[in-house]
Formats: structure tokens, C-alpha cells, sequence
């Protein structure tokens, strides 16, 4: 005998059905021109506002800030966002472009926040009407964030930010940046940091200058400071406390709690379309699905989602999360190698061909620029090295290497 459906689970069944009746409906054809992989790859204005309407369009369907609650700009659905977010993947629809205020900015802000900030704030972050970017890293602190030397100090009762930060996906776009600066440089090095919600588009002092990746893509930027002017109402929690503040912002980044606002950077099925490509280029005189080298190779990968789908599956039942790091943290670790893997097969099946660019003729998607751009996944938001140190140190508690 089985027990009666809860409410929840009749108002979960019923919010999906609406997530998939909507999609039918609404999921965009591709428009006339490239749009890009991911939003570290967004080049073009007109690339940019055509991602910026449809986030902002599943936002008005409730599709985007289904935890959110109304107050704040979002739909008060608590628990609904991982419904609305799965649909989206497997639906194959585009990402959502502001990524760094769904996935860090909002959910720092709601955990940090002032009343007054969050009423301000998280309405855009949902709906995509103000861009974040996210000022960690610098050229001297990248995996060691608590070694920042980006400095704001207090004049005439305005703060000053005076540095220098790199590697900012979505700079060239953004209105606003989640800073974490040094406003106590004599303190120990984590203890001498605040966190920031800095305006940067058309701010006086602040100048951004895309940098280009190996792929020829514009996608990073790097954003310098000169006697920039950031109203005290802006810092985020107490003076000091920014890398108590940070680590909130890198559990949501690194996947280690859930993002309330949603976001979604990743094709729906990657693997389909790697069997599709096996299938269609040639390996000797045969297609390569043909070829048992490739045929291992797929299988290996498939295996591997399957185990990432069963650990996902894992990570959503409380009872089986023993450290609240070690599924998350792993997670992140594992996908983002699997992801570089089968985009070095990818490369590998397309050959010479895969050395062409996307708007090349006979080009193919992916190739050298899938794989090159896949670095920066294992990279972003800590190292592989750094997230298995945190898994080694915090999670088994094995002695720190020194």
C-alpha cells in the first residue's frame, strides 16, 4: 500500500506540467546569428539582448526565481527551482546569460543582504535587467582569493576602490560587479577583507578591457579601479567580514548549495551529440562509431554520466549526504573533467577539421575551441587541484600537505 500524494507533490507535478506546456510553446527557434556556447563566450550586443530577452521571458513565465520569495522579485515557490531548471536542460533551451547574479550575486545577497538590498537588487538579477559580474580574481590571486590586494578605504565618507581584477566573465556587459576588496591592510590576510555590490558600467574610474582567449573569443575581461566611489550602502554585511561573505558566493559557485534564483550554462545532451558526430565523420574508410577505440571511448563517457546522474540523484536525498561538501564538491570535479573529455574526443573525431572555426564552412560545433574553452570550466571557481584539496582536508580529513 502506498501512501497519498502529498500537496507539495501534486504542486510539483502540476508546476511541471506548466514548465513543459510553456516550453512546447515558447522555446525559441535559433535566431540568424551564432549565439554562444556559454556566457563566458557572449561577444555581441546583439547576442547579449537576445539572451537577455529570453531570461527575462522565463522569468515571466516563473520559470527563473521560483525560490525566490515575491518580495524580492521572485515567485515564491520554494522547492520548484530544480523542476524549472532540469526542464530547461532537457529541453535544450538556451542559457540563461546573467549566470553570475543567478548562480552568485542573488543568493549572496538573500543569505548577506540588507532589507533594502535585497528589495533593490535581486528583481534585476532574476530578470536579467541588470548584468553581474563577479571581481575575485586578480593577476597575484587567482586559487589563493584571500591574497586580493584590490583596496577600498574610507574618504569623506565614501569608500574608495583602487586595483585590479581579471578573468571577469560578462565585464564588458555588466552594470554591476559582487567585489571583494582589502579595507584592513594590516589585519591577517583573510580577516582583512569586505565584500562590495560596485556599479561598473559608465562609472567613473572604471575601465574594462576584454581579453582574448585562446579560442580568438573576447569572453574574459579584465576591469581596473582608479579612485572609484562606492557608497557605504553598498558594502554587503560588516566591514571585515567579505571572506565569510565570498565563501557563501563560492558554495553556490562551486555547486555546493543550491542557487535559488536558477541558472543554466550547459547543453542538454552533449553525449548525443558526440554519437551523432561518430556516426557521421569518417575513421579510415568507415564511420568512427564503427572504429572500437571510439566505440570504448563513448561507452566510457556514458558510463560516467550515468554515474554523475546517480550521484546527482544522491546529493537531493538528506539522509545520504554525510559532509555537506562532499557531494557538491565532487560533483563539480567530476563534470567539469568529464566535459573536458569528451570534448578532447570531439577534437580527436574531427581531425584537422576540428581546428576550424564555427563560422567556417564544413565547420563543425565544438572542436579545438570546445576544448580549449573547457579549461576554464576546471579552472573557474577553484582548480580541480583546489577542490581536491578541499575534498582531502575538509571531507577525509587527511593532515595538510606543507
Amino acid at each position: 500500500m502506498t501512501d497519498a500524494p502529498r500537496d507539495d507533490d501534486a504542486e510539483r507535478r502540476a508546476f511541471a506540467t506548466h514548465v513543459a506546456e510553456w516550453l512546447r510553446a515558447h522555446l525559441p527557434t535559433p535566431p540568424a546569428f551564432a549565439l554562444p556556447a556559454t556566457p563566458r563566450e557572449v561577444q555581441t550586443e546583439q547576442q547579449h539582448e537576445w539572451l537577455r530577452a529570453w531570461q527575462r521571458a522565463c522569468w515571466e513565465a516563473e520559470l527563473v526565481g521560483c525560490d525566490v520569495p515575491r518580495e524580492y522579485g521572485g515567485h515564491g515557490r520554494r522547492g520548484l527551482q530544480a523542476t524549472a531548471s532540469r526542464a530547461l536542460r532537457e529541453a535544450g533551451a538556451p542559457f540563461l546569460v546573467n549566470l553570475v547574479a543567478l548562480q552568485m550575486a542573488c543568493p549572496t545577497i538573500l543569505a548577506h543582504g540588507t532589507e533594502a538590498q535585497k528589495r533593490r537588487f535581486v528583481p534585476g538579477c532574476l530578470s536579467a535587467d541588470e548584468i553581474w559580474c563577479q571581481g575575485f580574481s586578480e593577476p597575484n590571486a587567482g586559487s589563493d582569493l584571500a591574497s586580493v590586494q584590490c583596496r577600498a578605504s574610507v574618504r569623506d565618507g565614501v569608500w574608495r576602490v583602487d586595483g585590479h581584477k581579471v578573468w571577469t566573465t560578462l565585464a564588458r556587459f555588466a552594470d554591476w560587479m559582487i567585489l571583494l576588496a582589502r579595507t584592513e591592510p594590516g589585519a591577517q590576510k583573510h580577516a582583512g577583507l569586505t565584500y562590495f555590490l560596485c556599479p561598473i558600467k559608465g562609472h567613473s574610474g572604471v575601465t574594462v578591457r576584454p581579453l582574448v582567449k585562446l579560442t580568438g573569443e573576447l569572453g574574459f575581461n579584465e576591469v581596473l579601479f582608479d579612485d572609484v566611489a562606492v557608497a557605504d550602502e553598498l558594502r554587503l554585511d560588516e566591514r571585515g567580514r567579505g571572506w565569510q561573505v565570498a565563501m557563501t558566493t563560492l558554495l553556490h559557485e562551486r555547486g555546493a548549495a543550491e542557487s535559488a534564483g536558477g541558472g543554466l550554462a550547459v547543453p542538454a545532451s552533449p553525449l548525443d551529440a558526440l554519437v551523432a558526430l561518430a556516426r557521421r565523420v569518417p575513421r579510415g574508410t568507415s564511420p568512427a562509431i564503427e572504429d572500437p577505440w571510439v566505440r570504448d571511448r563513448l561507452v566510457s563517457l556514458m558510463l560516467t554520466a550515468r554515474a554523475l546522474a546517480a550521484h546527482q540523484a544522491r546529493a537531493r536525498v538528506p539522509a545520504l549526504c554525510d559532509h555537506p561538501l562532499r557531494l557538491p564538491l565532487q560533483a563539480k570535479l567530476l563534470t567539469t573533467e568529464w566535459a573536458q573529455a569528451l570534448a578532447h574526443l570531439e577534437m580527436e573525431l574531427q581531425g584537422a577539421g576540428g581546428a576550424l572555426l564555427v563560422a567556417e564552412p564544413n565547420a563543425e560545433q565544438g572542436g579545438a575551441r570546445s576544448y580549449l574553452g573547457s579549461y576554464g570550466m576546471t579552472i573557474a571557481a577553484g582548480t580541480s587541484e583546489i577542490q581536491r584539496n578541499i575534498l582531502a582536508e575538509r571531507v577525509l580529513e587527511l593532515p595538510r600537505h606543507r
